[in-house]
């Protein structure tokens, strides 16, 4: 009986442990995958993903023969070409980049390059391999080309095609690897891999974040690296071996104190000893003698060499001034086609030889976003006849606004050798309001943001001898340019009550006449002085006034007086 219960027993037991055994294994087996799933979970978290970034995505769709522009840290729109053994840049990336020196000659399918002092040619080919190559209505230029005249790095790839190139060197904030990583396409370690980057690396950094930072590599990629893996960030100015044809420059040691000359006629040149009969301090005088006549580049001409030489007499430098005046002429017609052009500056070296002139100052007025480069070509080109031949370069500016930044102040002072600021019209003929000619807070900001792109050795501050008298009759507004005395007189004959106008720095008066009322904001020897004075001010090279014949005889004192450091 005993034996019997130990036997029921038994396979009690084994059956109770069949029935366990399922329920153990769905139990190990939920074990197992919540392990996984938590491994996995870890896994997807935080280890680094290798997946490398697709290039034909980063860089967008690259057709054969195209290639992908990375300038400095900017990915372009604009495409590249890579032609066999050659990479190609479009003319307007490297113009607008690295070097805007390149210049299209479209009249002669060639491009200008002007170093300082030559005027190089480069033709243009239909097919690539040369130096120039004009495709579909685009001008591409051979990197070798760009690099031969510009301080750059590049590199080139396929696969996709893609062209990067690093052209600043200096203020660069920069980073070094400290531990080897990753560069990503988005911070996040799970974001895809651009490329890769090892320990003593140096890269360019763009933007710091909380655990990761934007860098860009030399050769082309902008991403993603963790903080972790780089070392302190530092401003670097790299040195360079790159070695370019440097301007040298025409200047006077002295303070440049030049009055223009308005002459209209050959006969007008012969009262110049009555003009400048009680003029002192000048040492530059610039007749009005050259204006273009036509679209060809020709020029009228009334220079004389007997003016030159009893200038000369009287210790003053003469520069010719030409204008783009004539109601005759396309000033983009000009200087837009190169025989235009270079007959133009043909013509005005001659002109300035053979009657023994000293300098040619440039007086292009009313220029239009059209004209900027073609404007610019003409004084680089310029530049190279007239410092070839000891002529000293100046050019009129007005004063800077935005409407006027094509005018490229920087880039005139790096080829001419003087750039004038006309510091007047603040308010001209045909102005809304009546106001100042040049109220001091005008000139000085003018000066300060001329500063901004010239060198103050090699800028001259311009500054009038002329005043506005405003007249409003029936609320129409008119007005008429008048000279120092003429100012005076008309205020003393009218007895009109004037005061100094510490806004403008002038003297101002008004008064009522025959029904109407007159405004004028003086230019004196007072107003003249504290424009003066901005010239040792800012380290100017020096002054100039528009024009003989408006000043009152005692400003020439005032001027000399305030011109050099007290």
């Amino acid at each position: 009986m005993k034996k019997n219960d130990l036997k029921r027993r038994a396979r009690r037991r084994k059956r109770r442990n069949r029935a366990k055994s399922p329920v153990f294994i769905v139990c190990l087996l939920i074990l197992l995958v919540s392990v996984l799933g938590a491994a996995t979970f870890l896994i997807r978290r935080y280890i680094p993903t290798r997946e490398k970034m697709d290039l034909y995505q980063y860089y967008g769709d690259v057709a054969q023969g195209e290639a992908a522009l990375i300038l400095g840290t900017e990915i372009l729109e604009q495409r590249g070409a890579i032609q066999g053994d050659t990479a190609y840049l479009p003319l307007d990336v490297v113009n607008s980049y690295l070097n805007q020196r390149y210049y299209w000659d479209e009249e002669n399918a060639q491009i200008l390059y002007a170093a300082p002092s030559q005027l190089l040619t480069f033709p243009a080919g239909t097919e690539p391999g040369g130096d120039v190559w004009q495709k579909d209505g685009t001008v591409y230029l051979s990197l070798p080309l760009v690099a031969q005249y510009t301080d750059m790095d590049s590199y080139v790839y396929q696969d996709p095609g893609r062209i990067a190139v690093q052209y600043r060197f200096s203020g660069i904030s920069t980073v070094s690897v400290t531990r080897d990583g990753a560069v990503r396409y988005r911070g996040g370690i799970k974001s895809p891999v651009l490329t890769e980057v090892h320990e003593g690396d140096s890269l360019i950094l763009l933007e710091e974040l909380e655990e990761w930072d934007q860098v860009a590599t030399r050769d082309g990629y902008v991403g993603y690296i963790e903080k972790k893996r780089l070392g302190a960030s530092q401003v670097q100015n790299m040195e360079r071996d790159f070695a370019r044809e440097e301007y040298t420059y025409l200047t006077m040691e002295e303070p440049v104190n030049m009055s223009w000359h308005q002459v209209m006629t050959q006969e007008g040149n012969s009262v110049l000893a009555d003009d400048i009969q009680n003029v002192t301090g000048v040492n530059v005088i610039s007749p009005t003698w050259f204006t273009i006549t036509d679209n060809a580049g020709n020029i009228g001409s009334i220079a004389s060499a007997d003016y030159v030489a009893y200038a000369h007499e009287r210790g003053l430098q003469v520069w010719g001034l030409v204008d783009n005046f004539s109601q005759d002429i396309q000033t983009l017609e000009v200087l837009s086609h190169t025989t235009s052009r270079q007959n133009l500056i043909r013509q005005l070296t001659d002109a300035a030889l053979a009657a023994g002139m000293d300098g040619i100052n440039v007086d292009f007025e009313y220029l239009s976003e059209a004209v900027g480069v073609h404007f610019l070509q003409f004084l680089r080109e310029l530049s190279i006849e007239t410092h070839k031949n000891g002529l000293v370069l100046s050019v009129d500016n007005p004063v800077p606004e935005d409407f006027t930044s094509h005018y490229d102040r920087a880039e005139q002072g790096r080829v001419v050798d003087y750039v004038i600021i006309m510091g007047y019209d603040e308010h001209y003929v045909g102005s809304e309001e009546a106001g100042s000619v040049a109220s001091l807070p005008w000139v000085e900001k003018g000066v300060q943001d001329t500063l901004e792109e010239v060198p103050p050795e090699r800028v001259i501050l311009a500054v009038p001898f002329y005043s506005r008298l405003w007249k409003t009759t029936a609320g129409t507004l008119t007005s008429e340019a008048v000279g120092m005395d003429r100012a005076w007189e008309e205020l003393t004959s009218h007895q009109a009550d004037t005061y100094w106008d510490k806004t403008t720095s002038q003297n101002y008066g008004t008064f009522e006449s025959e029904g109407s009322t007159f405004q004028i904001w003086v230019e004196d020897g007072q107003s003249i002085a504290e424009k003066v004075k901005l010239v040792p001010k800012y380290g100017l090279a020096g002054v100039a006034q528009w024009k003989l014949g408006f000043e009152n005889s005692s400003v020439w004192q005032v001027i000399s007086d305030n011109l050099r450091q007290q």
